[in-house]
């Protein structure tokens, strides 16, 4: 007589697969939905009227859209509550944020150039050194660098800001950039000095075509560290030279009268959107660089 109601080891299998694998989507789902939360209560909060958070829930949407919390957070003009707008500390960070970055990655693949293709004496101390770079705190730097821009003449400017950050940087590009010309094979700059090739020519003609993914890497990782920056910015600016991020403390903080926390959660969400919006564009792009150079060959 024959047993219907066997069941096939490999089809126990696949059904125990597929039940692990809805558990750990929905973990996953859980995990996601609690980190997104706070997310969702700022930009639901950025749209409700003051009298609307004082009466309604947290978490409930808004009953009437209003953008005037946006309009306060990103110009300042307030009615009855003391405050100033991110507008021109937006503009300061941009300006802090892209020379910074464009000059910390051009430096920076110079350097990992040098040292994965040149050998030269003292290359390992050199990039030891480097590297040593990327673990100093940054409260160990700040009296120093406050006394190397005070003597420069630098204290206190946009210009001054951006040498900080370029500093700063280095150790992390020069890193990124080695680590990813050592994959590179050397006998392609060895045929290109048998051709004639010197060392700029050999840089900009072969290794910087074949940066795209590191380069990729090395902007969404500066560009993230120097636009949400708060130490440097309040240590090394003043009125008139400071980022976004400090704009947004003092305006957290300096809010006299009834707490405007719709204007707070715009103003945090204004300040947030451009390192956003990298990610979005160039997300994908950012773990396909960090393994391009993981395999030599």
């Amino acid at each position: 007589m024959t047993d219907l109601s066997y069941t096939s080891p490999r089809s126990g299998s696949r059904t125990a697969n597929i039940l692990l694998r809805w558990a750990l989507y929905i973990m996953l789902g859980l995990f996601a939905l609690f980190y997104l939360m706070p997310l969702f209560v700022m930009v639901i909060t950025s749209f409700k009227s003051l009298d609307e958070i004082r009466t309604g829930d947290l978490i409930s949407l808004p009953r009437e859209v209003t953008f005037d919390a946006w309009r306060t957070a990103w110009s300042g003009a307030c009615t009855g509550i003391q405050c100033e707008g991110v507008r021109p500390f937006f503009w300061n960070s941009v300006l802090i944020a892209i020379p910074a970055v464009l000059i910390s990655t051009l430096i920076g693949a110079l350097n990992g150039y040098v040292v994965a293709q040149w050998r030269f004496k003292g290359a390992n101390l050199f990039f030891a050194l480097m590297l040593f770079g990327c673990f100093i705190p940054f409260q160990v730097v700040l009296l120093p660098m406050a006394r190397m821009l005070g003597l420069m003449g630098m204290a206190g400017t946009i210009p001054g800001l951006i040498f900080v950050h370029v500093i700063y940087g280095l150790g992390f590009t020069t890193l990124f950039f080695r680590n990813y010309y050592v994959s590179i094979p050397s006998e392609l700059t060895k045929a290109a000095k048998v051709d004639g090739a010197g060392f700029f020519r050999i840089f900009w003609s072969i290794f910087l075509p074949l940066s795209l993914p590191i380069i990729v890497v090395t902007v969404i990782w500066q560009f993230t560290q120097i636009w949400n920056d708060f130490l440097f910015g309040v240590s090394f600016s003043q009125a008139g030279t400071q980022p976004v991020t400090v704009a947004l403390n003092n305006i957290v903080n300096s809010t006299t009268g009834v707490k405007a926390y719709n204007v707070d959660m715009a103003a945090a969400i204004i300040a947030a959107l451009p390192t956003l919006f990298v990610y979005v564009v160039a997300g994908k792009y950012f773990v396909r660089g960090l393994t391009a150079g993981s395999v030599k060959g």
